[in-house]
């Protein structure tokens, strides 16, 4: 059974940083695509940064240049590590993996970024 957890979420200052973290279990990862998504409150599921399994990233326009995503497959985990960060980025951040035709997610972390 696939298992997600993030952590690393918190409160944090305008132009601060924060480094999160997705434990995969369940499951041999290092072939899969993952990626990370955020919800803000009364707002849509908003894909942030994806990692596929050579290790190529992408990430949304919103976020390049201050997020950056990655993994340790000997691990089970992803990153993605958060700098200058901004109020918009407040959201709760989830992991998500699709392996074998499922999607799974996390519980969500939560990050606010205060003014």
């Amino acid at each position: 059974q696939v298992q997600l957890v993030e952590s690393g979420g918190g409160l944090v200052q305008a132009g601060g940083s924060l480094r999160l973290s997705c434990a995969a279990s369940g499951g041999i990862f290092s072939m899969n695509v993952m990626d990370w998504y955020r919800q803000a409150p009364g707002k849509q599921r908003f894909l942030v940064a994806t990692i596929g399994s050579t290790g190529y990233t992408t990430y949304a326009d919103s976020v390049k240049g201050r997020f950056t995503i990655s993994r340790d497959n000997a691990r089970n985990t992803m990153y993605l590590q958060m700098n200058s960060l901004k109020p918009e980025d407040t959201a709760v951040y989830y992991c998500h993996i699709r392996k074998l035709g499922n999607d799974y997610w996390g519980q969500g972390t939560q990050v606010t970024v205060s003014s």
